[in-house]
C-alpha cells in the first residue's frame, strides 16, 4: 500500500489502470480531454502491480481494482464515482483545487 500511496502523491492526478482494460483506456481519455496531465500507472507493467491491485481493492472495498482515481494525493474511486463526479458538475473544481487545471 505505500507504493500506491507513493505514486499517487507524485502528480496531482494518478490514475492506476491496467494495458487491456477499456474502462482505464476511457478514464485516461476524460482526463486528457479535460486537459489534465495525469500520470498513468499500468499495474501490469510494474513488477509490484499484482499487490498495488490488492492494494487498491482493499482501499475500495469492492468492485474492480482499476481504475482507480487520485486527485490531489487522496483517493477519489473508480469509474462510477468519477464519472458520477463529473456529470454533477464536481470533478473540475476538485482539479483545479488539487492544481491539475488552471482555468
Amino acid at each position: 500500500m505505500d507504493c500506491v500511496m507513493k505514486l499517487a502523491s507524485e502528480r496531482a492526478v494518478v490514475i492506476f489502470t491496467l494495458s487491456s482494460c477499456c474502462m482505464c483506456h476511457t478514464m485516461a481519455w476524460l482526463f486528457c480531454d479535460l486537459g489534465v496531465n495525469a500520470l498513468v500507472h499500468e499495474c501490469d507493467q510494474d513488477p509490484r502491480g499484482k499487490e498495488m491491485e490488492r492494494a487498491l481493492l482493499k482501499m475500495l472495498g469492492k468492485g474492480p481494482s482499476v481504475p482507480v482515481v487520485f486527485i490531489g494525493g487522496k483517493l477519489v474511486g473508480g469509474t462510477n464515482r468519477v464519472m458520477s463526479m463529473h456529470l454533477s458538475g464536481e470533478l473540475v473544481p476538485m482539479l483545479r483545487n488539487a492544481g491539475a487545471l488552471w482555468l
